[in-house]
């Protein structure tokens, strides 16, 4: 019997008389100080080795493995060294760093469902909790119904792993990547030099694959029968990720593909424009995606953070450890960039954003006034998305021939676009609404996965599947429930009163907004119209339909947004650099205004906007049709500089002490300019335009009372004693108070799990027990500010 059956035979034999340590140290990862984390025997303290896992924390882990790294104090050490599964001895798993001898990693496989303990016998040990790889891991109940792809395995869409070979053409006319048939391997492969100078075929290895009951999908530059393992990848590759996502805002019920062009959802492709994954391929980076972080798809942050955890676990398991990772994308995915790194920072080191929105929630406030006033000027509107450019110019044109609101009130198409706070503000509305609010929040709307005969109908199917947004953002928002204790007013509907339940929470509220006080102030609209316009805007019910009474947000819908972070508070996005690149506002649902409101939230909650480079251009909407690439490369060297900054200073601090000097502001490729707000079409929304604030994320304000007096300029104004008192009446309750922060504002709290210890709901999230960073996930610099916790 060799030395290590004999110390796994006494460590099990100790184990089944009591005593020795027990099996479980901190979930942190870090080595246990104690004799709790040595199974050597009672009274011994042997530390020569210590255990962490390197993909994930801990009590995350999916899928039923794990990459761990063991680190020997010397030779001998190494040679007796035993590593245990559950007791199990896993030690010929182990593979040694072919440049630190005592440094091993190992993919522990064979991990069950729940608590697993690993340890060694000459160092400590710690739990590993395992969940399935098709989810939840914190996310809370799976979503109901649900449907998998055909070739789905079980009821979670798994399926066997694919791999596919792709390559890039030398043929500049073949755009994007081929289908590369490794029994018949093509002429016309382009060959590529990386960004560490190794030049190297052009091919690629794509995998497919699906956790947390959908796609991922992996690209990675590969030499063609060369091993790569996690402890030897092969050597273009340069340890940096680059994750794409997609655009628009829907919750489907069913499995989709992931998504990996620039624009993808908001904008097609330019095939003269190389989509800048196939850009970072070339420069040895890899490339990941999945079909949840596509927020057309999944519009649910934490579902997408989810996603790219367990798919951030998989690579590193598979492809191994990462420098750092970035997110690139447009529109939702620019929304989805900023929600998660907020919300979960670590996830990304840095983000590319364009076509920027902030959030879910400031989108939709604006978004709902649009709704709400739409509406109004015409009450007959057809919000179904238009599907041909002929439905769309005819859909266009029968807004901006709408001159009479629906209670007999002349307006212009001036004023009406005063009141919408945009030069082109009734066409803005009438997309934004058309193709993103009505049908993203339309309980009847089209969802994948759900036939019309599942689909809720107020008046067929009331009970039926409801494919709004909010109800596929229930876990974090929660049913519609009373107000505060101070006003217990019941909120329910008439078809909620009937089934007995309550729909999901509506964060908004219109109450106490002066629509047009601007246009009013500014002589555009006349009182007489102010008035007409602020009696009978009312608000709509939770199926879209339209109310006498003004939209009063649901509790606690209003401040868990918040919270949770599908209301963007920014005050967690210091700790990572970002370039956004914006142009002139096109007045497609797409406002310029969207990315200064990062860029002004930054400024308020810190002073300063330093980890933020603002890129701006003629191409409308984008900016430059090259500074998808361009930025990807500018970003590189920003986090190269931040990498090699291993000192102890803040990780914010880092971000702006080593910003390289030619990555900076810019307005039309000149250096160093920031391009005047003029020239990239700054327009206001319906809130600005009634006094709001300009940082855009005034779900509902706080009120304050009307009066004649107040420094909103009414009083000015020629009333007429009975229109002045109608006036009193609209606004019994008061207006708006803009000088505060919005009603139930709080900071969004960091990793956030939705689900208890029985697998139950926690609605509005509960931040999870601090954990070491998966030294995995980054560099050193990126993470050292962060221990012992998730946040500084």
């Amino acid at each position: 019997m060799n030395n290590k059956i004999m110390l796994v035979v006494f460590t099990l034999l100790l184990a089944a008389c009591g005593g020795g340590s027990s099996s479980s140290s901190n979930s942190g990862g870090n080595p246990d100080p104690g004799n709790g984390g040595n199974p050597g025997g009672p009274g011994t303290v042997d530390d020569r080795v210590s255990l962490q896992v390197l993909s994930n924390r801990p009590d995350l882990v999916s899928a039923g493995d794990v990459l761990v790294e063991v680190v020997a104090e010397d030779a001998a050490a190494v040679d007796e060294l035993v590593l245990l599964r559950n007791n199990t001895d896993v030690t010929q798993l182990l593979q040694a760093d072919p440049d630190n001898p005592l440094r091993l990693l190992a993919l522990v496989d064979g991990l069950s469902v729940g608590e697993n303990t690993l340890s060694t016998n000459i160092g400590n040990s710690l739990t590993v909790v395992n969940h399935p790889s098709g989810g939840p891991v914190f996310t809370g109940p799976h979503i109901q119904p649900w449907k998998c792809q055909d070739s789905a395995v079980d009821e979670n869409c798994n399926q066997p792993v694919e791999y596919r070979w792709l390559y890039k053409s030398s043929n500049s006319l073949q755009g994007g990547l081929q289908a590369y048939d490794l029994d018949n391997p093509p002429d016309d492969v382009a060959m590529t030099t990386t960004d560490n100078g190794e030049t190297v075929p052009f091919i690629v290895r794509q995998e497919i694959g699906y956790q947390a009951r959908d796609q991922y999908t992996i690209f990675t530059l590969q030499k063609v029968g060369e091993d790569w393992t996690p402890m030897q990848p092969q050597s273009q590759w340069n340890r940096r990720l680059l994750v794409t996502h997609g655009g628009n805002c829907r919750g489907d019920h069913d499995t989709s593909s992931a998504r990996t062009d620039d624009y993808a959802g908001t904008i097609p492709g330019n095939p003269l424009i190389e989509q800048s994954y196939i850009t970072a391929l070339g420069l040895g980076w890899s490339v990941l995606s999945t079909a949840q972080l596509n927020l057309g798809h999944n519009c649910n942050l934490s579902y997408q953070a989810e996603s790219l955890l367990m798919a951030k676990e998989r690579f590193i398991e598979q492809y191994g450890e990462l420098r750092y990772t970035v997110g690139t994308g447009c529109s939702g995915g620019a929304i989805t960039q900023n929600m998660i790194a907020n919300a979960y920072p670590g996830l990304y080191q840095g983000l590319l954003t364009t076509c920027t929105y902030p959030d879910v929630m400031s989108t939709a406030t604006q978004f709902a006034d649009y709704h709400i006033l739409l509406k109004y000027f015409d009450f007959n509107v057809d919000t179904t998305e238009p599907s041909t450019p002929e439905d769309l110019i005819a859909h266009v044109e029968n807004i901006v021939g709408a001159q009479v609101a629906r209670d007999g009130t002349p307006f212009t198409v001036l004023q009406q676009n005063a009141i919408y706070g945009h030069l082109n503000g009734i066409v803005n509305a009438s997309l934004a609404d058309s193709a993103l609010f009505a049908e993203a929040v339309d309980p009847a709307s089209n969802c994948g996965g759900v036939s019309a005969e599942e689909r809720f109908d107020q008046d067929t199917n009331p009970g039926g599947v409801r494919c709004d947004v909010l109800t596929f953002m229930q876990n974090m928002i929660g049913e519609r429930e009373r107000f505060p204790a101070e006003d217990p007013r019941d909120r329910w509907s008439q078809i909620e009163k009937d089934l007995g339940y309550a729909f999901s929470g509506f964060p908004l509220g219109n109450e106490g907004v002066q629509y047009g006080l601007t246009a009013l102030q500014q002589g555009i609209i006349s009182p007489a119209q102010f008035l007409a316009l602020n009696t009978n805007i009312g608000g709509v019910d939770p199926s879209l339909n339209v109310t006498q009474e003004r939209l009063k947000p649901d509790y606690p819908a209003l401040p868990n947004a918040y919270r949770t972070g599908i209301m963007n508070t920014i005050v967690n996005m210091d700790t990572v650099p970002i370039i956004n690149m914006t142009g002139p506002d096109p007045g497609a649902a797409h406002d310029s205004v969207h990315g200064y409101w990062v860029r002004w939230r930054l400024e308020r909650e810190f002073g300063h906007r330093d980890n933020f480079v603002h890129w701006g251009g003629l191409t409308p909407l984008v900016g430059d049709l090259n500074y998808m690439n361009q930025s990807l490369v500018a970003m590189a060297s920003w986090l190269d500089a931040i990498e090699a900054d291993t000192s102890d200073t803040p990780l914010a601090q880092k971000i702006i002490a080593n910003k390289p000097a030619d990555v900076q502001d810019q307005c039309n490729g000149i250096p160093g300019e920031m391009c005047p707000e003029e020239l990239m079409l700054v327009f206001g929304t319906p809130r600005t335009v009634a006094g709001a604030d300009k940082y855009g994320d005034q779900v509902q304000c706080e009120l304050r009372p009307f009066s004649r007096n107040d420094d909103y300029g009414l009083g000015n104004v020629m009333w007429q004693e009975s229109d002045w008192q109608a006036l009193e009446q609209t606004f019994a309750t008061g207006v708006c108070d803009w000088t505060k922060r919005p009603l139930e504002w709080q900071r969004t709290i960091t990793w956030l799990k939705y689900q208890d210890a029985q697998g139950d709901v926690i609605t509005g999230g509960e931040q999870m027990t601090p954990a070491a960073f998966p030294a995995g996930w980054a560099s050193p610099a990126f993470a050292k500010t962060w221990e012992p916790g998730w946040q500084q």
